[in-house]
């Protein structure tokens, strides 16, 4: 396993599952924890929250897998890797919570999806494939039918955000297949880029997450949201893309407007309409019917 230094409990559990099992739990992580934060905004605004997510991500990553310890050991490309995945990270996420603070969860997230579709379409050689992806992108078409009072600018956000979670993408598949002096591996470098994206969002966020220090409360939901949403989605994503082509992963993708639409629903009481519902089954058919690749 390229993520976990060989020989731990994890490893080998970790190796007995499949691909798809990591995805699963990523996939509803990475819409319970912004979900929360949604909750969470009415006592803190939107850069505090975003601080408090990243600053809980930054420190668990930082007690569990001391990152620092890469310092010194990596060469110009690596280096530039984990700079490059810290700043998407930190904007991507601010992106994110400046979206979902003006429009439905479903919403963001279906345009959450559209830039993975390239990503998808650059592996889709097969007529399987080619079909699986239509059925996908019809149904993200269906699920991001958004009103023409729609907020303009949460859907900048939403579209920003969009752009990068593609490179989120691309730079999380190369850090999951890239080990460090044989020793790191992804999860390790995931947590420096952590690291990074917490002094990228510190000017802009600590200010306005200053009010959450005064009730413990608040600071511990602020962490529990970085813990749902930036470390056991993220844990789990490197473990997927460890073992799966990027292509076949960002297919996979198209699960998640689907399971934004369910969490939006049970945790923030936004509930589906037919047309959403519609949307959903196209997705899962296109999933169910992708194949693959098996090199």
């Amino acid at each position: 396993m390229a993520t976990i230094a060989p020989g731990t409990r994890l490893t080998r559990t970790a190796a007995g599952l499949p691909p798809v099992s990591f995805f699963v739990v990523s996939a509803i992580f990475h819409y319970l924890g912004p979900s929360l934060a949604v909750l969470l905004f009415a006592r803190i605004a939107a850069p505090g929250v975003l601080w408090l997510r990243i600053f809980g991500a930054a420190a668990t990553f930082a007690v569990w897998r001391r990152p620092w310890r890469l310092a010194g050991r990596l060469d110009r490309r690596q280096l530039v890797t984990l700079l490059a995945l810290g700043g998407v990270l930190a904007g991507m996420n601010a992106l994110f919570y400046l979206a979902v603070a003006r429009l439905p969860l479903a919403t963001v997230g279906a345009i959450e999806f559209l830039g993975t579709v390239v990503l998808a379409a650059l592996g889709a050689r097969t007529r399987r494939n080619v079909a699986a992806l239509a059925l996908c992108v019809g149904g993200v078409a269906v699920l991001t039918a958004i009103q023409i009072g729609a907020s303009p600018l949460g859907l900048v956000f939403a579209f920003g955000n969009c752009a990068g979670f593609m490179l989120y993408v691309m730079l999380g598949h190369r850090v999951a297949n890239t080990r460090v002096s044989d020793v790191f591996g992804g999860i390790d470098q995931l947590g420096a880029a952590m690291l990074i994206a917490a002094v990228v969002v510190t000017p802009a966020g600590l200010g306005a997450a200053l009010p959450a220090f005064a009730h413990p409360a608040w600071l511990a939901w602020g962490i529990g949201v970085g813990v749902c949403s930036s470390v056991i989605p993220y844990v789990t994503d490197q473990l997927a893309m460890a073992r799966l082509p990027r292509a076949t992963f960002a297919l996979m993708l198209a699960l998640l407007p689907a399971f934004a639409v369910v969490v939006g629903a049970v945790v923030l009481h936004q509930i589906p309409s037919v047309r959403e519902l519609a949307g959903i089954a196209l997705v899962v058919a296109g999933v169910a019917i992708h194949q693959a690749d098996t090199r």
